[in-house]
């Protein structure tokens, strides 16, 4: 098992549920952008989705998840950074919880765009 399994599992029950108190609602788009991501980064790389690690969620294929979002699901900007801050808090959370693991950074992430919206 790599380590995003347990990441994602201790993120909704430690971090959303118990630190954060978050609310059902925010629970369930976190858990609906989470999960777009693991299939759309497993598809990417040829892989099962419980094969995947957190390296395999690099810059590159979140930067491709959010095209993705955008020109093939139609989603707005506003949608797309609303899955983008769900990714942002998940990765924050698994540096603080695994620092030894080589981290994606989020700063090499695409940034949200510019108030810009989908013809």
């Amino acid at each position: 098992m790599t380590v995003l399994a347990p990441t994602l599992q201790a993120f909704f029950t430690d971090r959303l549920a118990l630190q954060r108190q978050a609310s059902g609602h925010t629970v369930a788009a976190y858990r609906d952008a989470l999960k777009m991501l693991i299939v759309f980064a497993a598809q990417r790389a040829g892989k099962a989705p419980s094969r995947l690690d957190i390296a395999d969620l690099d810059a590159q294929a979140v930067g491709a998840f959010l095209s993705h979002l955008e020109n093939d699901r139609g989603n707005t900007a506003r949608t797309r950074n609303a899955r983008l801050a769900a990714i942002h808090s998940l990765f924050q959370y698994a540096a603080a919880r695994h620092p030894s693991t080589p981290p994606t950074s989020s700063r090499s992430w695409p940034s949200r765009p510019s108030g810009t919206t989908r013809p």
